[in-house]
């Protein structure tokens, strides 16, 4: 009871203990995984792609995309296949099914129970809003974060913003710790691209070679795709 934050409306908390503590007393989850989990799904999505999440990259998820008769993400490094990389799925063909192995987005989409889940990003933070309202008053919105090399977890300046842009747009009295995200969205969202360019995840990418993927990521409020995941994939609604 204490950890949930469940006298509000409104409530974030980080990865897989907000789906934990939050998920079983929401109306819906929203998870925010901007560099870049989320982002590929609106993008995806958007163009009439069905993505189906999985946690890890290994024999077993070819196995499932063989089962789903879906093709299976590629490492980012490869630029002939489609990957978590957002620049590498702005062609994706309609109806393409495709698994899109991830340790962080996809390991929490795939925790979620019954909860209707979302995928927010700051692409679509306002139309996703509008739709989890939709669902009911009580919203949990779970900045993923990124893993440390042991695995633990580390929370991402650019999912604290992707989370506090969401909120901006709900209504409903905000915990504590939804009122810390909003008010980090309000200072930088007058510069997101400069700022997920300086952060560690974003200076991560600029040396691995995919700025352009932080620039994708940074176009703010720019898509009306709402990716609902259903039937253990993420689809595109639209408002």
């Amino acid at each position: 009871m204490i950890f949930d934050q469940s006298e509000f409306d409104l409530r974030c908390e980080w990865s897989y203990q907000g789906i934990t503590h939050l998920a079983p007393i929401s109306d819906v989850v929203v998870i925010v995984d901007v560099l870049s989990f989320s982002t590929s799904v609106e993008i995806a999505t958007n163009n009439g792609a069905i993505i189906f999440p999985y946690e890890w990259k290994d024999e077993s998820a070819h196995d499932y995309a063989k089962s789903l008769q879906a093709q299976l993400a590629g490492d980012r490094t490869s630029k002939d296949s489609y990957s978590l990389s957002p620049a590498s799925l702005i062609k994706i063909p309609v109806g393409t099914k495709l698994v899109l192995p991830s340790p962080n987005g996809s390991y929490l989409t795939l925790r979620t129970g019954r909860t209707p889940t979302l995928a927010g990003c700051l692409r679509n933070c306002e139309t996703v809003a509008k739709w989890a309202q939709k669902y009911g008053s009580k919203i949990a919105v779970i900045p993923a974060g990124e893993r440390w090399e042991d695995g633990t977890l580390r929370p991402a300046f650019e999912d604290l913003i992707g989370a506090g842009a969401i909120l901006s747009y709900l209504n409903g009295s905000l915990s504590p710790e939804a009122e810390i995200a909003v008010a980090v969205f309000h200072d930088f969202k007058k510069n997101l691209l400069a700022y997920l360019k300086k952060c560690s995840s974003g200076k991560e990418l600029i040396a691995r070679g995919f700025e352009s993927d932080i620039e994708i990521a940074a176009a703010f409020n720019v898509s009306n795709c709402v990716p609902l995941f259903i039937k253990n994939a993420y689809v595109k609604q639209f408002m």
